[in-house]
């Protein structure tokens, strides 16, 4: 009974935690929504395929910050990093920030956890 026990402590959600990852997530929205400019006169993307992904993958970047409360949240969160990683494909760059977004976010969720595990005990 301990193990399932264990796997619901995984998911629990800390305030440092919480405070981190939505950092990230507000820094990513900002970045993708600069993605939009770079698409349209670098990339000579199509307007409204870029508006549509970089405006829209900014304002899921701020509605996933908002849930960030609870444990769905951070797989919303890591579903936007991917989501960020295959923009790539519209401009080249976004893969190298994308994977730059998504070590950000991994690392804010085990950074937060284990010091705020540390200062527990």
């Amino acid at each position: 009974m301990s193990g399932g026990r264990r796997g619901a402590d995984m998911f629990e959600v800390t305030p440092g935690m919480r405070r981190l990852a939505a950092s990230v997530l507000g820094m990513q929205a900002i970045v993708v929504a600069l993605f939009t400019p770079v698409a349209i006169a670098v990339s000579h993307i199509d307007t409204t395929v870029a508006v549509s992904v970089g405006i829209g993958l900014a304002v899921l970047c701020v509605l996933v910050a908002g849930m960030l409360k609870r444990p769905y949240g951070y797989i919303a969160g890591s579903f936007v990093q991917l989501l960020t990683i295959a923009t790539g494909f519209l401009v080249p760059t976004m893969f190298v920030l994308g994977v730059l977004f998504a070590a950000l976010w991994i690392t804010a969720i085990f950074v937060a956890r284990r010091v705020e595990g540390a200062t527990k005990r």
